[in-house]
């Protein structure tokens, strides 16, 4: 396990790679993908049990993640390469025509790391909770993980797949909400208010944890909590508090950065709050 240390170097890294990836083709979504960094970095280097090296499509004897919000490709990406699951090199790919690393994460062109395409919202926790059964038949007693934005929940068949998660004790996933109150058109609270998601998953019947997300540590010691709460009888969820944008000071407290890429001018001035670390692709 790399020290806290080395992780957030890492972080600092792959906020680097995501700013430098959606501003080589005027494209993407870097707000979402600096704010979630952290998680990606701590959850794909301390706590899941996987193998870059031998990815397979069943991620049988493995724990598996599916990311339900897909527009946050860039940060999943880089997390991914620097895993070990494709050469780093292959980030300058990203949205180009006949790349590996689509818009959106899709099956199609084979990338290791991706099990199902993801750019229609609202989708993935249904998916988890079939991986997580099949999982249970298969008596492999890996974890699905899960993630999901808030403006996530503003669609119906997730709150479907929650009420079917607890009903069918689905213990061996831990979903986590990007709990960081923007969306592409705004506030979520002015979009369409979430209300309190704590309350609202207990009233679904979950195990739910809260964190911040924007502390490495801190998220390291909550996901390691909710390990420790599965096999217990009900599903996991963890409300993630981020900050959209987070470690460029000018993108963060707006949701204007939710899908726009940064210009010459302003890459620059975000690469130089992030030092370079480990080496840019």
């Amino acid at each position: 396990m790399s020290s806290i240390e080395e992780l957030k170097s890492l972080a600092t890294q792959v906020r680097r790679d995501v700013l430098r990836m959606v501003h080589a083709v005027n494209s993407g979504h870097p707000g979402g993908s600096l704010g979630c960094t952290d998680f990606f970095v701590a959850l794909f280097n301390v706590i899941m049990d996987h193998d870059p090296k031998n990815f397979t499509m069943d991620g049988v004897g493995q724990d598996i993640f599916f990311l339900s919000n897909g527009h946050l490709s860039p940060v999943w990406y880089s997390v991914l390469a620097h895993s070990g699951y494709f050469p780093i090199k292959e980030l300058c790919t990203f949205r180009k025509l006949n790349s590996r690393l689509q818009g959106h994460p899709a099956t199609a062109e084979h990338l290791p790391g991706i099990r199902i395409a993801s750019g229609s919202l609202g989708q993935g926790l249904s998916v988890g909770i079939g991986a997580a059964i099949a999982k249970k038949l298969n008596k492999d007693d890996k974890l699905v993980y899960t993630l999901h934005g808030d403006g996530e929940l503003q669609e119906g068949q997730i709150w479907e797949a929650a009420m079917f998660a607890s009903a069918k004790k689905i213990d061996n996933l831990i979903s986590t909400i990007d709990y960081n109150g923007k969306q592409i058109d705004g506030p979520t609270e002015k979009i369409n208010s979430l209300g309190n998601l704590k309350l609202k998953f207990s009233a679904f019947d979950w195990d739910v944890l809260e964190m911040n997300g924007n502390d490495i540590e801190e998220v390291i010691q909550t996901l390691k909590i909710a390990k420790a709460h599965t096999g217990k009888g009900k599903p996991v969820v963890i409300i993630m508090k981020t900050e959209m944008g987070f470690g460029v000071d000018f993108m963060m407290g707006t949701h204007k950065w939710h899908g726009v890429a940064p210009n010459d001018e302003q890459l620059a001035k975000a690469l130089a709050q992030l030092p370079e670390t480990i080496g840019d692709y």
